[in-house]
């Protein structure tokens, strides 16, 4: 991957409006300005939208955490969003998701040995991406396994991942170093 198109703007050349959501990023629990935040800076109002919903989807989302990242990987390798993975596949790891789940979708395969209520979310997210819509058996087992609250959140989860994948993808922002990148897929 190449260089970032909107790389992070020098302090002294920020608006104000630029420099008060970086210091708002940066002084919230994410404490650093990197990835999505950097090509938003351009549009500071909107940003600032943007980051408000995702501190929700990242710090408080009714879905428990493995379930979270489970669908923001699914997002991820469906987009191609190269930043997105590296950063996701690490906290879905870290939150439970073995290894060999975030292999498989990373291969855009169906993974296997998965609990009821990560098939779910992986068929939930997968159906949103590739459908554009879920059927009405798997929104009722959506229903029975996570209820209102949550299959609300899974699928603005799915979509604001989308939006962040694409704005990355857009950037063409680098993977950290260090960090785990997405093979192509085939076709």
């Amino acid at each position: 991957m190449s260089e970032a198109r909107f790389p992070l703007p020098p302090e002294a050349v920020m608006s104000e409006a630029q420099r008060n959501l970086a210091k708002k990023i940066a002084s919230g629990p994410r404490r650093t300005i990197r990835g999505p935040f950097i090509p938003l800076l351009r549009s500071p109002e909107m940003g600032d939208r943007v980051q408000q919903l995702g501190l929700y989807f990242r710090f408080e989302t009714k879905l428990p955490p493995a379930l979270k990242e489970l669908a923001i990987l699914v997002t991820a390798r469906h987009w191609g969003a190269q930043f997105e993975w590296s950063v996701h596949r690490g906290f879905a790891v870290a939150s439970g998701v073995a290894p060999e789940i975030c292999d498989a979708i990373a291969r855009d395969e169906m993974p296997k040995n998965l609990s009821a209520e990560q098939q779910l979310v992986y068929d939930y997210a997968r159906a949103l991406l590739k459908e554009k819509g879920v059927a009405d058996a798997l929104f009722a087992r959506a229903m029975q396994l996570l209820g209102d609250e949550r299959v609300v959140d899974l699928t603005i989860c799915v979509g604001y991942y989308g939006m962040i994948g694409l704005l990355l993808n857009t950037d063409r922002t680098p993977v950290l170093p260090g960090e785990a990148s997405l093979p192509p897929l085939n076709g």
